[in-house]
């Protein structure tokens, strides 16, 4: 078993139990809870200092997870699939409308939800062996600078959270890019790694 394996082993067994391990991901590190689980989503707000009114965003091992938080019907079901068959698993988060049930927090009392497939083995197979989504905020305090090496994530977090993960590819340390899918097209809400102009390509729009 490799070390990155074992680790993520552990952090699943962590957040199982309602735990918050800090991860890499291919954009930035994270802090992953279990995003189904309420009080674990409310352990995420408390680590981050993340202001109430700010959704989590989730990241997922693949579609089937996606459909466990985001509500995607008949009228955008195709544009969805075709920009997540072309950029995932990787730098584009995709904000839907949101499953029923889900904890409050998680969405910030909104009626959306922001779901990404990263292009990383650590959240990836964290959340294939969790059997659910997985929150995926940066792992920095609200308002702090995004953190570039695990000595760095160590330091100001090790104290905070319940576990961190330190194997596996470094992060490239730019954020994805968000877009919302509707029945309308696509907006964007963040531009990241991903060219808006590309994303407006793939999707047939521009």
């Amino acid at each position: 078993m490799t070390n990155l394996q074992a680790e993520i082993d552990r952090a699943a067994e962590c957040l199982a139990r309602g735990g918050v391990v800090a991860i890499p991901t291919d954009t930035l590190y994270g802090l992953a809870a279990d995003a189904l689980n309420p009080a674990a989503v409310t352990r995420v707000y408390e680590v981050k200092g993340r202001p109430a009114g700010m959704p989590l965003p989730v990241l997922v091992s693949g579609w089937e997870q996606a459909a466990q938080v985001a509500a995607i019907d008949e009228t955008i079901d195709r544009l969805a699939r075709k920009l997540t068959g072309a950029y995932w698993p990787g730098a584009l988060t995709l904000v839907a409308p949101a499953a029923p049930g889900l904890p409050e927090r998680l969405t910030a009392g909104r009626d959306t939800i922001a779901v990404r497939m990263p292009n990383h083995p650590a959240p990836l197979g964290l959340a294939a062996r969790l059997g659910r989504p997985i929150t995926g905020t940066s792992a920095n305090r609200s308002g702090e600078a995004d953190i570039r090496d695990a000595d760095e994530l160590r330091r100001r977090l090790g104290p905070l959270v319940d576990g961190i993960i330190t194997s596996g590819p470094k992060p490239l340390g730019t954020a994805s890019t968000i877009i919302a899918v509707s029945a309308d097209g696509i907006t964007l809400l963040r531009e990241g790694a991903l060219p808006y102009a590309d994303i407006m390509r793939t999707a047939g729009l521009s």
